[in-house]
């Protein structure tokens, strides 16, 4: 298997990913799950990139990246955020339509059209869904941040981020006005007040989908 290959980088995002905006390392099941894959495949690849010491893992323990992997995995991270930010900007996609179409043009870009296209929309540090871009030294910079599910009545924040796992759900939150930068304030289980306007009821699974300023 060549050490440049997407599947890989796959693998280096989901265990990035799984981290960003939580401190618990991912396990080889839930890698698994991740990637719809049978565990017997995610153990042979596990172990493959443990050899090229891209993650470190000892038997029934966590899969946790080692430098040269976090550094590949935000290299790449930084591209697919990049490349959401240049379609939304500037081919006029909605936030819920960027991902797809940024998993293949991630692997496809040059180096220097990445850098065309970094400069073009000057530097940004967020992606549409408010994930950090990884800088090109794979830094990334972030204010303290809650889940929504976990904030007090009473919390008021920015929406610093939407996961985009759900289109369905960023579409529906994007109706009742929940965007990047809109101020809150948490006023039950699972309803806000979205810049002092009315309270309003959020969509199914929203809590668990939106981060706030802590």
């Amino acid at each position: 298997m060549a050490a440049n290959s997407v599947a890989i980088d796959d693998y280096l995002k989901t265990i990035y990913h799984h981290t960003e905006w939580q401190p618990t390392p991912i396990t080889s099941s839930q890698l698994a799950a991740e990637l719809k894959l049978a565990p017997s495949t995610v153990t042979e690849m596990v172990q493959k990139l443990v050899v090229l010491d891209l993650v470190d893992h000892r038997p029934y323990g966590p899969v946790a990246l080692t430098e040269a992997g976090r550094l590949r995995a935000a290299s790449i991270i930084r591209r697919h955020r990049l490349i959401e930010t240049w379609l939304v900007q500037e081919f006029g996609y909605a936030w819920d339509e960027v991902h797809d179409e940024a998993e293949v043009l991630e692997h496809t870009i040059s180096d220097r059209l990445l850098a065309g296209i970094d400069e073009r929309l000057g530097h940004p540090r967020f992606d549409p869904h408010g994930d950090a871009i990884p800088d090109d030294v794979g830094d990334v910079h972030r204010a303290p941040f809650i889940l929504l599910a976990d904030a007090p009545v009473g919390h008021t924040g920015e929406v610093l981020r939407v996961s985009d796992r759900d289109p369905g759900l960023l579409r529906a939150l994007e109706v009742a006005g929940i965007d990047v930068g809109h101020r809150v304030v948490v006023a039950g289980t699972n309803a806000v007040r979205v810049d002092d306007s009315a309270t309003i009821e959020l969509p199914e699974g929203a809590s668990g989908a939106v981060w706030l300023t802590a």
